[in-house]
Formats: structure tokens, sequence, C-alpha cells
């Protein structure tokens, strides 16, 4: 996760961080809405290249703790097969980051950690899927995220109105719950001019419930006995972040995590035509006065966001594994390869999180992300009952 500077949102990449375009300065963890972040690392964006542009021998030490970190967890999770390693991973890492967290040595390894190893884990998840699956569980995916997209911010519309909320921040929490968390928020912020606090806000209100949907989905799913295709799709549709769709899929069994990973491909795409709507209107509201670009200097018009690199690596190994026999050994070992990356990168999310920034949010923002986190989960799993 990258810096968040105070008085400019540059332009953006998509969600999944892929592309050139460069992203807001927009961690996944909460930040204060005060002051200039320090660089915490997530699923991509700008965290990935400053963590790529760092020399290795600085990334080392945060690997290693987050290594450490997620050697602890994975047996806890094989202990406790319904919390599952990534999640004992992250909490783990929140329950240190006070003391780790903060320590300037570690940030460029967290950053790699928490970008680099996560979008590996997917690539390699590619494996684990013939393209003839992919196409079959992303269509299947479309009813209900379809249906969840139209629920979550028709209600993110009436709810901040009713709330108050500033309208840039509510469209970004509304865009972020609806469509890709952190990297949905990075993509629209330029497009509506977002105040640096309100990147802020919004990105604390959605690790917020990121935290909770992994923590609590997998329990729940056990308990209503939801197969691996069902759950699959109720993390791919109800969970914002990469990581957090990987981490909760993963959690609940191997066949979930690979299957929610194309769901979240799919959902990924919607923020195209989202980004080109929002552009088109601010580009009308502006027409009479001339505006073309903010107060921060960033052009309104909006970019097309490009499709993660990291989805592509994963649709080309899974297009690899449809023509090539991939021995059941080998097979399952990429599989256990891709859950320990994914544990890793989870282990550097939870050491990078400001827990403080969290109270820093205002209760505003975050009663909307509560509801519509709510909503979402809940019209999810409705149309999921409901399709399967």
């Amino acid at each position: 996760m990258a810096e968040v500077a105070r008085s400019r949102v540059p332009a953006v990449r998509p969600c999944g961080h892929a592309g050139r375009v460069t992203p807001p300065t927009a961690p996944t963890a909460p930040l204060s809405p005060t002051a200039t972040a320090p660089a915490q690392p997530g699923p991509g964006g700008a965290a990935a290249r400053a963590a790529v542009s760092v020399p290795g021998d600085r990334r080392w030490p945060g690997v290693a703790v987050a290594v450490a970190v997620a050697a602890v967890a994975t047996p806890i999770g094989l202990a406790l097969p319904v919390l599952g390693a990534p999640v004992a991973a992250i909490v783990l890492g929140v329950l240190l980051s006070g003391r780790l967290g903060r320590r300037q040595a570690l940030r460029p390894g967290l950053a790699f950690s928490a970008s680099t190893v996560l979008q590996l884990a997917v690539v390699v998840l590619g494996t684990q899927m013939s393209l003839g699956e992919v196409a079959s569980v992303g269509l299947s995916s479309l009813p209900v995220m379809l249906g969840t997209l139209a629920i979550c911010l028709t209600t993110a519309a009436l709810l901040a109105r009713w709330l108050r909320v500033e309208s840039d921040l509510a469209v970004l929490v509304g865009v972020g719950t609806a469509v890709c968390g952190a990297s949905a928020i990075a993509a629209v912020s330029p497009v509506v001019r977002a105040r640096g606090h309100a990147v802020a806000y919004a990105l604390s209100t959605i690790f917020l419930f990121n935290v909770v949907a992994v923590l609590l989905l997998p329990p729940v799913g056990h308990l209503l006995g939801l197969s691996q295709d069902q759950f699959a799709l109720l993390a791919g549709t109800a969970v914002n972040d990469t990581s957090s769709v990987v981490a909760a899929g993963s959690t609940y069994g191997h066949e979930a995590g690979t299957q929610a990973v194309v769901v979240k491909l799919v959902r990924t795409l919607s923020i195209i035509p989202i980004v080109l709507v929002l552009g088109a209107v601010v580009r009308r509201r502006d027409r009479r006065g001339g505006a073309g670009v903010g107060a921060d200097g960033v052009g309104a018009a909006g970019r097309v966001p490009r499709v993660p690199w990291f989805f592509v690596g994963f649709l080309v190994l899974a297009g690899v594994s449809s023509v090539v026999s991939i021995p059941d050994d080998a097979r399952t070992a990429l599989a256990h390869l891709s859950v320990f990356l994914i544990t890793v990168a989870l282990a550097a999310i939870g050491l990078s999180t400001d827990v403080a920034g969290l109270r820093r949010a205002g209760w505003r923002p975050l009663a909307m992300g509560f509801v519509l986190w709510l909503v979402v989960t809940v019209s999810s799993l409705g149309l999921v009952l409901l399709v399967s």
C-alpha cells in the first residue's frame, strides 16, 4: 500500500492494480485522514511498484517477518480448519502490528509480500482450473454479481442522503463496497476529484469490513452447509479486495478459493463501465463552467482501467492446464504453495494495519460502510441460494 498525499489524488490503476496508470496514494489498511500516511503494503498498486523499485536486500527483513508469521499461522490453520491459515495470519499480523508494523526497515518487504507475493499466489491458482471451468464459473456468477452491484449502488445513494455523507466520500465507499474495495476507490477517486481525507476515510472503512468478512463468512458458510461452488460465489461477490476474496475462499476450501478468483475477475471488470459513467457525469456537470481539471490538478475525464496482470497470468496458466496434463502430485504441491503464498501476503497486510486509523475515521462513513457491507452480504447470500 502506498502513501496517501493530502492535497493530490493522482490518476489511478484499476481493480487488481494492473497497467501503467498511476494509482492514487491509497492503501488497503486504514490511514489517518489528517496526515500523510506511511507506505503500507496492499495487494498491488503503488505499493507494488515501490516494493519492486527498492533493492532486494532491503526487502528481505520484511519478507522474513511475514514468512515467520505465516509459518506460525499454518499449523493454527490446520488445527482450526474453520479459521484457516490465511485468517490466522491476518489476525496474528494485526496483533503484532503495533510492535512491528511501524518499523521502517520492514516496510519494503511487507509491501512486497502484500502485493507481489499475493499476485503470484493468484497466478499459481490458475494451475487448478481449465479455461472451460473458468468460463463456466464466470458466466454462472453474472446473475449474482449484477444483482449485488445494483442493490449496493442503489443503497449507497440512499444512505448518502440519509446520513449526509459528503458526496465524494459516499461515492468512494459505495463503489469500493460494490466492486473491489481499495482498488475501486483508486480507480474512481480522480474521476470524482476526491479529496485526500475522503480517500483515507473510505479506505479505512472498506478495510475494516474486509477483515470482518474474512473472519465471519467461512464459519457462516459452514453453518449454512454451503458447497464449495456456492461459497466461492458468495466470497467473490460479497467480499471486496482480492486479498480478502482469496483468503476467505481458501479458508473455506481449495476449490472455493480457486473459483472465487474467477468470480472476482468478472466482478473486477465492472469497474470499467462505472468509471466511464462517472466520468461522463462529471464532464456533464463541468460543461457549463468549462472545468476539466479538479482543484488538485487532476483531469476528471477518467481513464479506462486495464485488466490486472496477475488475472491475465491466472488465465494463461488455466489455458496451459487445459492442454497439458499436470501430474496430480504436482497439482497438489502447487495448491499448497498458493495457500502458503496467500498466508504470507495476509500476514504482511495484518502487520501493516493502522488500528488507530479506524478510530479516526468517524462514525458516518463507518455506519454507511457497515450497512452496505451487510446489504451486499445478505443479498449475495440470498441470490447464491436462489440461483443454486
